[in-house]
Protein backbone atom coordinates (compact mmCIF):
# COMPACT_ATOMS: atom_id res chain seq x y z
CA UNK A 1 0.00 0.00 0.00
CA UNK A 2 1.68 3.52 -0.87
CA UNK A 3 1.62 5.56 1.79
CA UNK A 4 1.51 9.60 1.46
CA UNK A 5 1.61 12.38 3.62
CA UNK A 6 -0.48 15.03 3.02
CA UNK A 7 -0.85 18.82 4.42
CA UNK A 8 -3.22 20.90 4.39
CA UNK A 9 -5.99 17.99 4.81
CA UNK A 10 -8.66 20.76 6.40
CA UNK A 11 -8.48 22.77 3.87
CA UNK A 12 -10.57 23.12 0.63
CA UNK A 13 -8.49 21.50 -1.75
CA UNK A 14 -6.76 18.74 1.23
CA UNK A 15 -10.13 17.40 1.95
CA UNK A 16 -10.91 16.29 -1.77
CA UNK A 17 -7.73 15.07 -1.48
CA UNK A 18 -7.70 13.16 1.35
CA UNK A 19 -11.32 11.61 0.06
CA UNK A 20 -9.86 10.86 -3.37
CA UNK A 21 -6.51 9.10 -2.33
CA UNK A 22 -8.38 6.91 0.71
CA UNK A 23 -10.63 5.49 -2.07
CA UNK A 24 -8.04 5.12 -4.32
CA UNK A 25 -6.00 2.68 -1.56
CA UNK A 26 -3.54 4.91 -0.32
CA UNK A 27 -2.57 5.22 2.93
CA UNK A 28 -2.67 8.86 4.40
CA UNK A 29 -0.33 10.67 7.49
CA UNK A 30 -1.95 13.91 7.39
CA UNK A 31 -0.99 16.60 10.08
CA UNK A 32 -3.57 18.67 11.94
CA UNK A 33 -3.27 21.48 14.60
CA UNK A 34 -5.10 19.10 17.13
CA UNK A 35 -7.01 15.79 16.83
CA UNK A 36 -9.55 16.01 19.08
CA UNK A 37 -11.38 18.96 17.69
CA UNK A 38 -11.46 16.90 14.18
CA UNK A 39 -14.22 17.06 12.78
CA UNK A 40 -13.09 15.76 8.78
CA UNK A 41 -13.45 12.33 7.56
CA UNK A 42 -12.74 9.03 8.90
CA UNK A 43 -11.20 6.06 7.46
CA UNK A 44 -8.46 3.13 9.00
CA UNK A 45 -5.79 4.04 6.43
CA UNK A 46 -6.01 7.88 7.77
CA UNK A 47 -3.36 8.52 10.53
CA UNK A 48 -3.50 12.09 12.07
CA UNK A 49 -0.83 13.34 13.53
CA UNK A 50 -1.03 16.68 15.70
CA UNK A 51 1.63 18.99 14.91
CA UNK A 52 2.25 22.73 12.50
CA UNK A 53 3.86 23.16 9.77
CA UNK A 54 7.13 23.92 11.31
CA UNK A 55 7.33 20.84 13.19
CA UNK A 56 9.83 17.95 12.40
CA UNK A 57 8.32 14.85 11.05
CA UNK A 58 11.33 12.60 10.02
CA UNK A 59 9.84 9.93 12.03
CA UNK A 60 6.35 10.23 9.75
CA UNK A 61 7.92 10.84 6.49
CA UNK A 62 10.22 8.09 6.90
CA UNK A 63 7.35 5.87 6.30
CA UNK A 64 5.83 7.32 3.24
CA UNK A 65 7.10 7.36 -0.07
CA UNK A 66 5.33 10.67 -1.22
CA UNK A 67 4.31 13.89 0.14
CA UNK A 68 2.17 16.21 -1.30
CA UNK A 69 1.71 19.88 0.12
CA UNK A 70 -1.23 21.10 -0.22
CA UNK A 71 -1.20 23.67 3.08
CA UNK A 72 -0.74 27.24 2.51
CA UNK A 73 -1.64 30.82 3.99
CA UNK A 74 -3.94 32.22 1.12
CA UNK A 75 -5.56 35.00 3.68
CA UNK A 76 -5.45 38.12 1.19
CA UNK A 77 -5.57 40.84 4.21
CA UNK A 78 -2.67 39.99 6.03
CA UNK A 79 -0.01 43.80 5.82
CA UNK A 80 3.44 41.81 5.68
CA UNK A 81 4.99 39.53 3.60
CA UNK A 82 6.66 37.82 6.50
CA UNK A 83 3.33 35.44 7.32
CA UNK A 84 3.36 34.73 3.96
CA UNK A 85 6.98 33.80 3.36
CA UNK A 86 7.24 31.96 7.05
CA UNK A 87 4.24 29.66 5.41
CA UNK A 88 4.58 29.48 2.04
CA UNK A 89 8.27 29.25 1.28
CA UNK A 90 10.17 28.51 4.85
CA UNK A 91 7.47 25.95 5.97
CA UNK A 92 7.99 24.22 2.77
CA UNK A 93 11.52 24.30 2.46
CA UNK A 94 12.20 22.85 5.20
CA UNK A 95 9.65 20.06 4.92
CA UNK A 96 10.96 19.32 1.59
CA UNK A 97 14.77 18.92 3.01
CA UNK A 98 13.46 17.15 5.80
CA UNK A 99 11.26 14.20 2.66
CA UNK A 100 15.09 14.66 0.99
CA UNK A 101 16.77 13.54 3.96
CA UNK A 102 14.10 10.50 4.63
CA UNK A 103 14.29 9.08 1.39
CA UNK A 104 11.10 10.57 0.32
CA UNK A 105 10.50 9.39 -3.40
CA UNK A 106 8.24 12.55 -4.43
CA UNK A 107 7.81 15.69 -3.39
CA UNK A 108 4.67 17.31 -4.97
CA UNK A 109 3.50 21.04 -4.31
CA UNK A 110 0.15 23.00 -4.65
CA UNK A 111 0.92 26.07 -6.12
CA UNK A 112 -0.62 28.59 -7.39
CA UNK A 113 -1.50 29.63 -11.14
CA UNK A 114 -1.05 33.51 -10.07
CA UNK A 115 3.11 32.65 -10.31
CA UNK A 116 2.71 31.96 -14.05
CA UNK A 117 2.84 34.84 -15.89
CA UNK A 118 -1.15 35.54 -17.33
CA UNK A 119 -2.13 36.12 -20.50
CA UNK A 120 -5.74 37.26 -22.57
CA UNK A 121 -8.57 35.44 -23.46
CA UNK A 122 -7.09 34.57 -27.11
CA UNK A 123 -3.70 34.14 -25.55
CA UNK A 124 -3.97 32.61 -22.26
CA UNK A 125 -0.69 32.29 -20.15
CA UNK A 126 0.88 28.63 -20.09
CA UNK A 127 3.68 27.21 -17.59
CA UNK A 128 6.94 28.98 -19.40
CA UNK A 129 5.35 32.56 -19.20
CA UNK A 130 7.09 34.71 -16.99
CA UNK A 131 5.02 36.43 -13.49
CA UNK A 132 3.63 39.93 -14.66
CA UNK A 133 2.10 42.95 -13.15
CA UNK A 134 0.01 43.12 -10.88
CA UNK A 135 1.33 39.63 -9.39
CA UNK A 136 4.70 40.07 -9.35
CA UNK A 137 3.79 42.31 -6.33
CA UNK A 138 1.06 39.95 -4.92
CA UNK A 139 2.58 39.13 -1.24
CA UNK A 140 1.09 35.37 -1.66
CA UNK A 141 2.48 35.04 -5.42
CA UNK A 142 5.41 36.07 -4.43
CA UNK A 143 5.48 33.51 -1.42
CA UNK A 144 4.28 30.55 -3.29
CA UNK A 145 7.25 31.34 -6.38
CA UNK A 146 10.17 31.78 -3.78
CA UNK A 147 9.16 28.03 -2.82
CA UNK A 148 8.87 26.59 -6.11
CA UNK A 149 12.38 28.07 -7.48
CA UNK A 150 14.04 26.61 -4.67
CA UNK A 151 12.53 23.46 -5.19
CA UNK A 152 13.19 23.22 -8.49
CA UNK A 153 16.85 24.20 -8.18
CA UNK A 154 17.05 21.28 -5.87
CA UNK A 155 14.93 18.44 -7.54
CA UNK A 156 18.33 16.19 -7.89
CA UNK A 157 17.40 13.01 -5.52
CA UNK A 158 13.80 13.54 -5.03
CA UNK A 159 11.26 14.43 -7.87
CA UNK A 160 9.55 17.63 -7.70
CA UNK A 161 6.19 17.96 -9.35
CA UNK A 162 4.78 21.60 -8.99
CA UNK A 163 0.75 22.08 -9.65
CA UNK A 164 -0.83 25.50 -10.47
CA UNK A 165 -4.74 25.60 -9.88
CA UNK A 166 -6.52 28.41 -11.01
CA UNK A 167 -9.73 29.90 -8.98
CA UNK A 168 -10.94 26.41 -7.36
CA UNK A 169 -15.02 26.22 -6.76
CA UNK A 170 -17.42 23.36 -5.50
CA UNK A 171 -19.04 21.76 -2.25
CA UNK A 172 -16.57 22.46 0.33
CA UNK A 173 -17.33 21.54 4.16
CA UNK A 174 -15.29 25.04 5.18
CA UNK A 175 -17.13 28.61 4.93
CA UNK A 176 -16.02 31.34 3.08
CA UNK A 177 -12.76 31.09 0.44
CA UNK A 178 -12.96 31.05 -2.98
CA UNK A 179 -16.55 29.89 -2.86
CA UNK A 180 -17.36 33.19 -1.26
CA UNK A 181 -17.76 34.75 -4.99
CA UNK A 182 -20.50 32.48 -4.88
CA UNK A 183 -22.63 33.60 -2.14
CA UNK A 184 -21.84 37.09 -3.33
CA UNK A 185 -23.54 36.65 -6.14
CA UNK A 186 -26.54 33.75 -5.33
CA UNK A 187 -29.74 34.85 -5.33
CA UNK A 188 -28.99 38.80 -5.19
CA UNK A 189 -30.80 41.47 -6.59
CA UNK A 190 -27.91 43.70 -7.68
CA UNK A 191 -24.83 41.89 -8.05
CA UNK A 192 -21.86 44.43 -8.44
CA UNK A 193 -18.59 43.29 -10.09
CA UNK A 194 -15.00 44.20 -10.60
CA UNK A 195 -13.78 44.41 -14.89
CA UNK A 196 -11.18 41.57 -14.32
CA UNK A 197 -11.77 38.03 -14.52
CA UNK A 198 -10.30 34.61 -13.59
CA UNK A 199 -9.50 31.11 -14.53
CA UNK A 200 -11.94 28.98 -12.85
CA UNK A 201 -12.08 25.17 -11.77
CA UNK A 202 -13.56 22.79 -10.31
CA UNK A 203 -12.07 21.36 -7.23
CA UNK A 204 -12.91 18.14 -7.45
CA UNK A 205 -10.58 18.15 -10.90
CA UNK A 206 -7.76 19.13 -9.42
CA UNK A 207 -7.67 17.15 -7.01
CA UNK A 208 -7.93 14.54 -9.69
CA UNK A 209 -5.25 16.13 -11.52
CA UNK A 210 -3.01 15.82 -8.15
CA UNK A 211 -3.09 12.38 -8.56
CA UNK A 212 -2.50 12.19 -11.64
CA UNK A 213 0.52 14.35 -11.82
CA UNK A 214 1.50 11.84 -8.88
CA UNK A 215 1.38 9.13 -11.17
CA UNK A 216 2.85 10.76 -14.55
CA UNK A 217 3.63 14.19 -13.39
CA UNK A 218 7.66 14.95 -14.79
CA UNK A 219 10.53 15.79 -12.55
CA UNK A 220 11.03 19.36 -12.43
CA UNK A 221 7.76 20.11 -14.29
CA UNK A 222 5.01 22.83 -13.31
CA UNK A 223 1.53 22.04 -14.96
CA UNK A 224 -1.60 25.00 -14.62
CA UNK A 225 -4.89 22.98 -13.50
CA UNK A 226 -7.73 25.49 -14.97
CA UNK A 227 -10.31 25.27 -17.14
CA UNK A 228 -12.69 27.96 -18.09
CA UNK A 229 -11.45 31.85 -18.75
CA UNK A 230 -14.72 34.41 -17.51
CA UNK A 231 -14.83 37.78 -16.78
CA UNK A 232 -16.36 38.50 -13.60
CA UNK A 233 -20.06 39.50 -15.39
CA UNK A 234 -19.37 36.32 -17.40
CA UNK A 235 -19.22 33.96 -14.42
CA UNK A 236 -21.91 36.01 -12.41
CA UNK A 237 -24.37 35.55 -15.67
CA UNK A 238 -23.71 31.56 -15.73
CA UNK A 239 -24.69 31.95 -11.93
CA UNK A 240 -27.52 33.58 -12.31
CA UNK A 241 -28.50 31.11 -15.26
CA UNK A 242 -28.00 28.04 -12.58
CA UNK A 243 -29.85 30.05 -9.93
CA UNK A 244 -32.69 31.45 -12.62
CA UNK A 245 -32.24 35.01 -11.15
CA UNK A 246 -32.21 37.94 -12.87
CA UNK A 247 -30.47 40.59 -10.92
CA UNK A 248 -29.55 44.11 -11.98
CA UNK A 249 -25.45 43.75 -12.98
CA UNK A 250 -23.55 47.24 -12.20
CA UNK A 251 -19.63 47.16 -13.14
CA UNK A 252 -17.62 48.43 -10.16
CA UNK A 253 -15.30 51.11 -12.16
CA UNK A 254 -11.36 50.72 -11.86
CA UNK A 255 -10.76 53.99 -10.63
CA UNK A 256 -12.62 53.30 -7.74
CA UNK A 257 -11.64 50.14 -6.82
CA UNK A 258 -7.87 51.72 -7.21
CA UNK A 259 -9.08 54.66 -4.65
CA UNK A 260 -9.91 51.23 -2.16
CA UNK A 261 -6.87 50.30 -2.70
CA UNK A 262 -4.75 53.54 -1.73
CA UNK A 263 -7.13 53.65 1.07
CA UNK A 264 -6.07 49.87 1.94
CA UNK A 265 -2.59 50.82 1.63
CA UNK A 266 -2.55 53.45 4.53
CA UNK A 267 -3.86 51.21 6.82
CA UNK A 268 -2.02 48.10 5.72
CA UNK A 269 1.12 50.51 6.58
CA UNK A 270 -0.65 50.96 10.29
CA UNK A 271 -0.51 47.14 10.96
CA UNK A 272 -3.85 46.87 10.09
CA UNK A 273 -5.22 43.71 8.47
CA UNK A 274 -7.53 44.43 5.80
CA UNK A 275 -7.93 43.16 1.76
CA UNK A 276 -7.55 46.30 0.11
CA UNK A 277 -4.39 47.29 -1.59
CA UNK A 278 -3.89 48.96 -4.61
CA UNK A 279 -1.94 45.39 -5.53
CA UNK A 280 -5.42 43.05 -4.88
CA UNK A 281 -7.46 46.02 -6.60
CA UNK A 282 -5.41 45.66 -9.69
CA UNK A 283 -5.44 42.04 -9.67
CA UNK A 284 -9.49 42.45 -9.41
CA UNK A 285 -9.22 44.73 -12.74
CA UNK A 286 -6.78 42.04 -14.21
CA UNK A 287 -8.23 39.21 -16.91
CA UNK A 288 -5.47 36.40 -15.96
CA UNK A 289 -6.29 33.63 -17.85
CA UNK A 290 -4.72 30.26 -18.34
CA UNK A 291 -4.29 27.32 -20.60
CA UNK A 292 -4.56 23.89 -19.85
CA UNK A 293 -3.10 22.53 -22.71
CA UNK A 294 -0.04 20.72 -20.65
CA UNK A 295 -2.23 19.15 -17.86
CA UNK A 296 -4.77 17.97 -20.72
CA UNK A 297 -2.09 16.52 -23.31
CA UNK A 298 -0.14 15.00 -20.78
CA UNK A 299 -1.71 14.17 -17.36
CA UNK A 300 -4.63 13.17 -19.07
CA UNK A 301 -7.28 15.72 -16.84
CA UNK A 302 -11.06 16.17 -18.38
CA UNK A 303 -12.37 19.12 -16.58
CA UNK A 304 -15.61 19.76 -15.61
CA UNK A 305 -17.92 23.27 -17.12
CA UNK A 306 -17.54 25.35 -14.51
CA UNK A 307 -21.62 25.52 -14.43
CA UNK A 308 -21.25 22.00 -12.77
CA UNK A 309 -19.05 23.15 -10.34
CA UNK A 310 -21.47 26.13 -9.28
CA UNK A 311 -24.26 23.33 -9.26
CA UNK A 312 -22.13 20.90 -7.10
CA UNK A 313 -21.71 23.68 -4.24
CA UNK A 314 -25.05 24.78 -4.46
CA UNK A 315 -26.76 21.13 -4.28
CA UNK A 316 -23.84 20.14 -1.79
CA UNK A 317 -22.25 22.97 0.87
CA UNK A 318 -21.79 20.61 3.52
CA UNK A 319 -19.87 17.98 3.18
CA UNK A 320 -18.21 15.26 5.14
CA UNK A 321 -18.71 16.40 8.44
CA UNK A 322 -17.67 14.01 10.35
CA UNK A 323 -18.15 11.51 7.88
CA UNK A 324 -16.83 8.25 8.15
CA UNK A 325 -15.44 6.68 4.85
CA UNK A 326 -15.09 2.62 4.78
CA UNK A 327 -12.06 0.72 3.39
CA UNK A 328 -12.46 0.70 -0.37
Amino acid sequence: MTQVFLTGISGFLGSWLAELLLSRGYHLIAPVRRKASWTGIIHPCLELIEGSLFDDYSEALRKVQTVIHSAAETRQELPRYAPYWQTNCSATIQLFNTARLCGVKTFLFVSTANTIGHGSENSPGEETSQVRYPFNRSLYATSKLEAETYLLHNNQSTRVVILNPGFMIGPSHRKGGSNRIIHMGCRKKVIFYPPGGKSFVHVKDVAEGVLKALEKGENGEKYLMVNENLSYREFFTMLNQVTLYSPLMISIPEIILQGLGYVGNMLRALGIKIAWSSTNMKILCTKNFYSNRKSVQELGISYTPVSEAICDFLKEPQRHQGTKLTRS
